[in-house]
Formats: structure tokens, C-alpha cells, sequence
């Protein structure tokens, strides 16, 4: 089964910038990999996602502040966070899965494959 394991999160302060990693034990080439947010007593919400043919999807939220991008040769995705906010406080998750088609991915939860996730603290 595969693992996937995020990595990178921390305490920023506002207007900084924080890199995460999303590291996959096996191959990635034919996934679809997205990025959540999990803050207390609200749902999880789906940030952003980048199909297995590298085409992307944002919520507007992040739009213009994030930015996802995949190395295959590494197994690995990654969440480029600038212009943090106090509400992009919370915990990151990625989370892969085959995608509906090899050009789309969805930010709804229904992946397989989860990590534990990475708390991401933006601060002042």
C-alpha cells in the first residue's frame, strides 16, 4: 500500500513563506496528489491538486499565494506557501490517489492514500 509522508511545516510568520513536501514510497507517475487543510472544528478543506499530467486545481483561497508542483524522478509533491496569512493556520495533509482522468484531479477527499499531515503555524 502506499505511504505518503508530508514534511516541511512550521511557525512563519505573517507575509513569510513556508515549503512543504509531500514524499510518496512508491511511484507517483499515474496519481493525482492534493494538499488539505484541517482546522479545529471546521471540515477539511481541499487546497489544491496537480493531475498525473501535471494540470492543477486551486481553491480560490490560495490562488496566487500557493503553488503545487511534482518531481517524479523523487516520488515527491510539493506545496510552495508565500504571502502567509494567521488563517492558513492549520494542519496539511497530501493525499494520492489514481485521478479521474490523467488531465483532472479534484479537491474533494475522496482520495485512498493519506499522510499524518504537517502543522503549519502562521503567526506573529
Amino acid at each position: 500500500q502506499l505511504q505518503v509522508v508530508e514534511s516541511g511545516g512550521g511557525l512563519e510568520q505573517p507575509g513569510g513563506s513556508l515549503r512543504l513536501s509531500c514524499a510518496a514510497s512508491g511511484s507517483i507517475l499515474d496519481l493525482a496528489i492534493g494538499w488539505f487543510r484541517q482546522v479545529p472544528g471546521k471540515e477539511r478543506e481541499g487546497l489544491v491538486c496537480i493531475s498525473s499530467s501535471g494540470n492543477t486545481n486551486y481553491a480560490d483561497s490560495v490562488k496566487g499565494r500557493f503553488t503545487i508542483s511534482r518531481d517524479n524522478a523523487k516520488n515527491t509533491v510539493y506545496l510552495q506557501m508565500n504571502s502567509l496569512k494567521p488563517e492558513d493556520t492549520g494542519v496539511y495533509y497530501c493525499a494520492a490517489d489514481i485521478g479521474p482522468t490523467s488531465w483532472y484531479c479534484g479537491r474533494g477527499p475522496d482520495y485512498r492514500y493519506w499522510g499524518q499531515g504537517t502543522q503549519v503555524t502562521v503567526s506573529s
